[in-house]
C-alpha cells in the first residue's frame, strides 16, 4: 500500500532534480544556440571548467570573423577564446587564464569585425 508519505517523498525528489541545472554526464553545463541578428547558428555546447565544447551537432550559416566568448546576460570581450574553427561539428576552446565559466551563462559566436551577435546559447 503506498502511503502518503511515499507520495510526498517521491513529489520531493521529483522537483528537487528538475530544479537542477542541466549537465552532461555530470561533467559541464549544457546549452542550445539561437541564430541572432538573421544568422542561422544551432546545436548545442557543453561548459567545462578550462573549455568550451561546441558538440557534433552544432551548424553556423557563416559569417565573416566569428569568434566564440563566454558572457553573462550579454556578451564579454574578455572571454574571447578565439576565431570559430569551424561552421559545422564538434570544436573544443580553451577558457582564458584567470576566467571562471561559473560567472557566465551564456556561449556566444560572435563577429568581432563587425561588433555583432551571430548566435548565443543560454547555459
Amino acid at each position: 500500500m503506498i502511503s502518503r508519505r511515499s507520495i510526498l517523498r517521491g513529489a520531493v525528489a521529483v522537483s528537487t532534480v528538475a530544479a537542477l541545472p542541466a549537465f552532461a554526464g555530470g561533467h559541464g553545463r549544457i546549452g542550445t544556440f539561437t541564430g541572432q541578428k538573421g544568422h542561422t547558428t544551432t546545436g548545442r555546447v557543453e561548459v567545462l571548467k578550462g573549455s568550451v565544447e561546441l558538440l557534433g551537432d552544432f551548424t553556423f550559416d557563416g559569417a565573416p570573423d566569428p569568434k566564440v566568448a563566454l558572457g553573462n546576460n550579454g556578451y564579454d570581450p574578455k572571454t574571447l577564446m578565439g576565431p570559430l574553427k569551424s561552421n559545422s561539428g564538434a570544436s573544443s576552446y580553451q577558457i582564458p587564464a584567470g576566467i571562471n565559466p561559473d560567472d557566465y551563462n551564456e556561449v556566444w559566436i560572435w563577429c568581432e569585425k563587425f561588433n555583432v551577435p551571430l548566435g548565443v546559447a543560454k547555459l
